[in-house]
């Protein structure tokens, strides 16, 4: 497809605006362009007719499925959307007087009541823009929190070499040590590590349950024990909160501290980076070091506190990323208690359903009951040069968003597939199909495989000099 400036011919125009009715300004020379604004010149029907083109080369999730094993790309209903875009929010500004805003801080206080009640924590800040941020806040807490204890020797976080990716550097970037726990053959921290790696030295424990091969970690309220027993607090990541909301509460897991990805779990898929919301609940003794300012209630006004003492400090410009919060809340009260328990039955439902399908067809290592995810593998399929990633290369041309692959690093060449509980029976069955259809290609012809995408805009790229080497701006010639 061509670029906007390849359709421009001198002499085109969109638009002639009217002649100006006031008096021109005389610019300072040293505010003035020396070369020409380099725009293309092209008509009204050739801008539209670009922009809306290239706007169908998009995947999203409005057109096909996205089984982004981790990430928790589901349906997004558009009421949300058009609740997030009245002019009561749109319009607002974080330093208008308090009472001209009193709508939208009840709404971020009704909120955080809300995710205060689905994770069994006392105290929340929205403050944090997105999952990552808010596990470093996280982490900022466990690290003041022993600071305030006078307890400088704990300089060490727990994390079990299934985590994310971003806890390890949320701890580095706090000052942490990293301490990695191997999991057990059945995909779960090794409790017998744990208890030889935990010492004076553990601040804590970064704990994702279920953890990012989809299992629920049994054995988490020993785990919580064996940490808490030795001076350190426990980390929930609700990066697959998706999988238990309604069903049980970290809180009651053990865990101090809990992040949420209300960009994932609460309806706002968050592709291509962004938009995202991080906020982060704690229980009370932990209340004192949240970011400042939170949102409280005096009497019928809805305000905010700057009274913890002890606060991190503020982690984010203003008060987290709103839009996001709006969708989040009418998503809470569209779904209810019922609705969100019932999301996650269906998600974990969905992620069985295809976990006993595709391990038909591919191998899936831990075969065992999953939650709302699953990992499986191409291995099998090495023999014919095929990777998991021309597995899924292959999977553009049937008009498939790609699974995570690669991730998590436990399980070699390996595809994550979450369904998420807005896809239908019929959704599921067509991806299996793909799949079939694939692994078949892959024993009678693998060249197809390696060659793919066959039908895309742009065929396989080379990654690695795409990511070290981009090119983000035309020249022209």
């Amino acid at each position: 497809m061509e670029l906007i400036f390849e359709l421009s011919k001198s002499g085109r125009r969109g638009f002639i605006p009217p002649r100006a009715d006031v008096k021109n300004y005389e610019l300072d020379l040293k505010y003035v362009r020396k070369t020409p604004l380099n725009l293309p010149e092209v008509t009204e029907g050739d801008v539209v007719r670009h922009y809306t083109n290239l706007s169908r080369l998009n995947y999203a999730v409005d057109i096909g499925f996205y089984p982004l094993g981790s990430c928790t790309m589901k349906y997004n209903p558009k009421l949300n959307e058009r609740v997030a875009s009245l002019p009561g929010f749109t319009d607002i500004h974080p330093y208008q007087d308090l009472s001209t805003i009193q709508g939208a801080l009840e709404l971020m206080f009704n909120l955080g009541e809300s995710l205060k009640k689905i994770s069994g924590m006392d105290a929340i800040t929205l403050q944090p823009a997105a999952g990552a941020h808010g596990e470093y806040t996280g982490i900022a807490i466990i690290r003041q929190y022993h600071r305030d204890r006078k307890d400088f020797e704990r300089d060490e976080i727990i994390i079990p070499d299934s985590a994310h990716g971003t806890n390890p550097a949320s701890s580095a970037m706090n000052g942490f040590k990293v301490v990695e726990i191997k999991s057990d053959d059945r995909g779960m921290v090794n409790v017998d590590e744990l208890k030889k790696a935990v010492s004076s030295h553990t601040a804590g424990m970064m704990l994702t349950n279920p953890n990012t091969l989809g299992i629920f970690e049994e054995n988490v309220l020993e785990i919580s024990k064996i940490v808490h027993d030795a001076g350190g607090l426990m980390y929930y990541d609700g990066a697959n909160l998706n999988a238990i909301m309604g069903q049980i509460r970290p809180g009651d897991l053990g865990f101090d501290i809990v992040h949420f990805n209300l960009h994932k779990t609460f309806s706002t898929p968050h592709g291509m980076g962004g938009p995202g919301s991080g906020p982060i609940a704690v229980k009370d003794y932990l209340a004192d070091f949240l970011p400042i300012p939170t949102i409280s209630k005096k009497g019928e006004e809805y305000t905010f506190d700057f009274s913890h003492k002890k606060s991190i400090g503020r982690v984010r410009s203003f008060y987290g990323n709103f839009s996001v919060v709006v969708k989040a809340y009418a998503y809470i009260l569209i779904m209810g208690e019922e609705g969100i328990k019932k999301a996650s039955e269906m998600a974990v439902l969905n992620a069985n359903y295809l976990r006993a399908k595709i391990s038909k067809i591919l191998k899936v290592p831990y075969n065992n009951t999953c939650m709302h995810e699953f990992v499986a593998t191409t291995l099998p399929l090495e023999e014919k040069g095929i990777k998991a990633l021309d597995f899924v290369k292959r999977m553009l041309d049937y008009g498939i968003h790609p699974p995570t692959v690669y991730f998590p690093m436990i399980v070699h060449e390996d595809i994550m597939v979450e369904p998420t509980e807005t896809e239908s029976k019929d959704t599921l069955d067509h991806f299996v199909d793909i799949v079939e259809k694939i692994v078949k290609e892959a024993e009678e012809n693998p060249e197809i495989l390696k060659d793919a995408p066959h039908k895309t805009p742009i065929r396989r790229l080379d990654d690695t000099r795409a990511a070290r080497n981009p090119v983000l701006r035309w020249k022209g010639n």
